[in-house]
């Protein structure tokens, strides 16, 4: 069977060639596919006391370093100067405009030049080329994506508006103290077959397992990403769903939406907490974390309890795996349809997407 091969019918299917996780020339070809696609940026929570702010990880993601500025308006614009590409902006700030730090090349918080010194005497000069490029955001329930080009974001974010729309997440507020970044010795797409199935809850997350109805654990499939609802044992911390929720009726006691390719967006009682996944190398990744807070009297309740436990748990099994896949005896292996129809079809969408 061809490598880049996933059979849509899961009992029938192999899983992901061993290649996409080791195979260099693989990897560059999917970390280029990423410019593709939606990234999540921030919360506008984040815009709190500061109103420039420099999106490191797009340089990695999309292959282009990005601000995004809050005035009248949002932009989202290029953090490399017009003039010798050096970078403007290297954390949050207050601006009433952006000058280059290495030559004093000035922008407003548009991105449109507004001067330069010592260039009296150059031709042409200044043209529109001499402006920051711009780049496509959107906003959904204050949470802000930004993408290289243009693109349907409507259906990017149709399958979490339906089912989570009806919470308040404009009113969540940003934490930065409950940022992480974790390098890990395992390749993006180990990290993602991992996050796509409760199948090891009980093997890895025994904690996580007392809270968790893992029978009753569901998986979702939506045109670009998978759905995993995890439904509360008795007596266990719960969300309060309004008569409006698909889901009224039923104790959730999370939510685990991920988009390809990389976000994963986890929903608990106290808030949201994100996951983003680098991809560095063929084996190696970083994983960021963010969190906003609706409820702090919840935050280490329930499956959204102790998540730095949950994250080293899963680091430990992914880096394990990594070498496994590695190892000249192993290729690929077969799905359990009950429990892996979220890693099947993350595999369908990532070999698709290459084609």
């Amino acid at each position: 069977m061809a490598r880049d091969y996933v059979d849509e019918d899961i009992s029938r299917a192999l899983t992901l060639h061993s290649d996409y996780y080791i195979n260099s020339e693989l990897f560059e070809k999917i970390k280029t596919s990423f410019s593709n696609h939606w990234h999540f940026a921030i919360h506008d929570s984040e815009f709190k006391d500061v109103n420039v702010i420099p999106l490191e990880r797009m340089g990695v993601l999309i292959n282009d370093e990005l601000i995004l500025t809050k005035d009248e308006n949002y932009n989202c614009i290029s953090n490399v100067c017009t003039h010798r590409a050096m970078l403007l902006v290297d954390k949050k700030c207050t601006k009433s405009k952006i000058q280059c730090p290495y030559h004093g090349r000035t922008f407003d918080l548009n991105g449109t030049f507004l001067n330069m010194p010592k260039f009296e005497n150059v031709k042409n000069f200044p043209s529109k080329d001499d402006d920051l490029k711009k780049f496509e955001y959107k906003k959904w329930k204050d949470l802000i994506f930004v993408k290289k080009e243009k693109g349907n974001f409507d259906d990017f974010i149709k399958a979490m508006d339906h089912r989570v729309g009806w919470m308040d997440i404009e009113g969540f507020e940003y934490e930065q103290i409950k940022d992480r970044s974790h390098l890990i010795n395992a390749n993006w797409a180990l990290y993602v077959d991992n996050y796509l199935e409760g199948f090891h809850i009980p093997y890895v997350h025994g904690d996580l397992n007392k809270v968790i109805e893992y029978d009753s654990y569901r998986t979702e499939l939506f045109s670009n990403g998978v759905l995993q609802i995890g439904l509360a044992k008795p007596g266990e911390l719960c969300f309060d769903l309004p008569k409006e929720s698909p889901d009224f009726g039923l104790n959730v006691a999370a939510y685990y939406f991920w988009i390809f390719p990389n976000m994963m967006f986890n929903f608990y009682p106290w808030g949201l907490s994100v996951n983003i996944v680098l991809p560095l190398s063929k084996s190696q990744s970083k994983i960021l974390y963010r969190g906003y807070v609706s409820n702090s009297n919840l935050v280490s309740k329930g499956a959204g309890g102790d998540l730095d436990k949950v994250e080293e748990e899963d680091q430990k099994i992914v880096e394990s795996v990594q070498l496994g896949v590695s190892s000249e005896s192993y290729s690929r292996g077969r799905y359990s349809p009950e429990k892996e129809l979220g890693v099947h079809h993350f595999h369908r969408l990532l070999t698709n997407s290459l084609k």
